[in-house]
């Protein structure tokens, strides 16, 4: 499944290293790949400070504003998914796009998967299987565009087919810290993609704000979803749930909201996609 994924998708590299579960994509300028080296971290946590304490202004504590760096942690105990552009010598690494990657190995040697501390995520630990958390998802600005999309959406796809991860999760944030501001979008996030209970987390008791008060016939559906930024709604397009409740975070200025994802949909999706764009003669 990977393979055909990746071949449809642009030139395929040698692996970096032999542990490495996804060779290189490439397009253009750009190729996907996990982090290798100690300074491509570096670079990731360099992009995460310009784009969530500069850009999204939040609150760095005084050590996160002397490195300029945006860093915890789980940094050490996750996969990095990176987008380099070989052409920026101006950039750390070249990194203009990055996720973070946790599967429960991980999150067992680590103690804890990031979302626990905002959300009971035990309905997602009890399913069989692999699971992973997806977190620290940043684009530099210049680059939030479809080519960069779709390079990393076919990196995590190729790498949730090379470990059989079924289900995939996280925190997303919608920007805000003012819950009543947010009616509108939560409410529509309740009522039309609450996740199935077996697979639904839920804001921690200390944590949970209910998500709207609008009942579900009131909800312009248009000017909600014109209201979530576009990872949410990119999550949604592939079949994405949300949990129970949402969790003011005040040193992001955000409201986060609980995601799950089934991984079936996400595979078939983008094969599909690529397939399509195979036959053409390009991806796009």
């Amino acid at each position: 499944m990977a393979t055909s994924l990746m071949n449809a998708a642009g030139k395929i590299g040698r692996p970096l290293r032999p542990d490495s579960p996804i060779p290189p994509i490439e397009t253009g300028n750009l190729v996907a790949r996990l982090a290798v080296r100690d300074a491509e971290i570096d670079a990731a946590q360099a992009l995460r400070y310009r784009v969530f304490y500069e850009e999204m202004h939040a609150r760095p504590s005084d050590g996160a504003r002397a490195a300029r760096r945006d860093s915890d942690a789980f940094d050490a105990a996750c996969d990095h998914l990176l987008v380099i552009d070989r052409a920026r010598k101006d950039l750390p690494c070249g990194v203009v796009g990055t996720y973070r990657l946790m599967r429960r190995s991980a999150a067992e040697r680590h103690g804890a998967f990031y979302s626990a501390a905002e959300y009971d995520i035990s309905p997602l630990v009890a399913q069989p299987g692999e699971i992973m958390e997806l977190g620290r998802s940043c684009v530099d600005a210049e680059y939030r565009n479809r080519p960069t999309m779709n390079l990393l959406w076919n990196a995590i796809a190729a790498y949730v087919a090379h470990y059989d991860v079924p289900v995939m999760f996280g925190c997303a944030s919608v920007p805000g810290a003012d819950p009543e501001a947010l009616n509108l979008p939560l409410s529509y996030l309740r009522h039309y993609h609450l996740a199935p209970e077996p697979l639904r987390p839920r804001a921690l008791s200390e944590r949970y704000v209910a998500m709207g008060s609008i009942p579900r016939d009131d909800i312009d559906v248009r000017a909600a979803l014109a209201a979530l930024p576009p990872l949410i709604k990119g999550y949604l397009r592939l079949g994405g749930f949300v949990g129970d409740g949402a969790v003011v975070d005040h040193q992001f200025n955000t409201t986060d909201v609980s995601i799950v994802v089934k991984t079936d949909l996400v595979t078939d999706k983008y094969i599909r996609h690529y397939e399509r764009s195979a036959r053409k003669g390009g991806s796009d």
